[in-house]
């Protein structure tokens, strides 16, 4: 597995939740960064309320340095999301402390399978928050 991050609300800009699709959000937050092993242990919270199961559901994540420099490119595979139900999903980075990340950016929905007019809603009703004290945005 690979990990990533820390703990503090932030809505996204677009809030789905006032939209003509209120409640229809694939909701990610990035809950804890702790540390473990050998490198830092980055829990995720997500919930898929899009209406529709997602088969597969995977992200192009990107860690920003303390410095402000991108310090890893990493595809993170959440699996399957079952409609209306919050799972789980622990990421290990490996020589990466969890001090050293200042920053976390969705870079991309690399992948969003499932049921037609889900696989389309996965981006536009995408909803960050962070519980962690890093910055987590799109």
């Amino acid at each position: 597995m690979a990990a990533l991050l820390p703990n503090v609300a932030l809505a996204q800009q677009n809030d789905p939740s006032t939209g003509p699709d209120a409640g229809k959000a694939l909701s990610l937050e990035l809950n804890a960064l702790k540390p473990s092993g050998n490198g830092c242990r980055a829990s995720f919270v997500v919930r898929n309320g899009l209406g529709g199961d997602l088969e597969k559901a995977a992200f192009e994540i990107v860690l920003f340095g303390k410095t402000g420099m991108v310090e890893r490119l990493l595809l993170l595979d959440f699996g399957k999301l079952v409609a209306d139900k919050t799972k789980v999903r622990e990421f290990d980075l490996k020589d990466f402390g969890c001090g050293e990340i200042s920053r976390v950016l969705v870079n991309d929905v690399a992948a969003c399978e499932g049921a037609p007019g889900v696989k389309e809603a996965c981006a536009a009703g995408l909803a960050l928050s962070t519980r962690s004290g890093v910055e987590f945005d799109l």
